[in-house]
């Protein structure tokens, strides 16, 4: 089965961006979108991995941030395909784009699972900076707000 278009083939944008300025936003998406997807397993396997005293609210706190990345990382989806791209969804795929590194197989004591996280959230806060102030040199207003709205969220 042939695909429609190919991964690396940008088949244009209805915002009237300039095609250059499209595929440029579209690949920095695909970079934010594989990050996210790698944090959002993260904070579901400390979901599924907390224990101890505070278990419960650790337990809820790791679902909000897996259901708000989830939610999150739709919005770069949907923000990439506007713009002409096809979002990169294979998971090896997924972890080379990643700016965030997969958390080593294990389990982690609480501390070092809210670290990682941690760690992780800033350099997403900072790569979504990064992107608004590219997309504003660019003319690309619209992606530069989701980067605000996103980063707000994160940090």
């Amino acid at each position: 089965m042939e695909p429609l278009h190919s991964k690396d083939t940008n088949h244009g944008n209805p915002v009237g961006l300039p095609q250059e300025v499209a595929e440029k936003m579209a690949k920095a998406l695909d970079r934010h979108l594989s990050s996210y997807i790698v944090l959002y397993q993260q904070y579901h396997k400390h979901h599924w991995l907390v224990e101890g005293p505070q278990f419960r609210d650790l337990h809820h706190f790791f679902e909000i941030n897996y259901n708000a990345m989830h939610e999150q990382y739709d919005m770069i989806a949907e923000r990439l395909t506007v713009l002409g791209g096809i979002p990169t969804v294979h998971p090896t795929a997924v972890v080379d784009l990643s700016y965030v590194d997969h958390e080593p197989e294990g389990q982690y004591s609480t501390r070092d699972m809210l670290l990682n996280e941690l760690e992780a959230d800033k350099r997403i806060a900072e790569e979504l900076r990064k992107t608004c102030q590219e997309a504003i040199s660019l003319g690309d207003i619209g992606t530069s707000y989701l980067m605000q709205e996103l980063t707000f969220k994160t940090g």
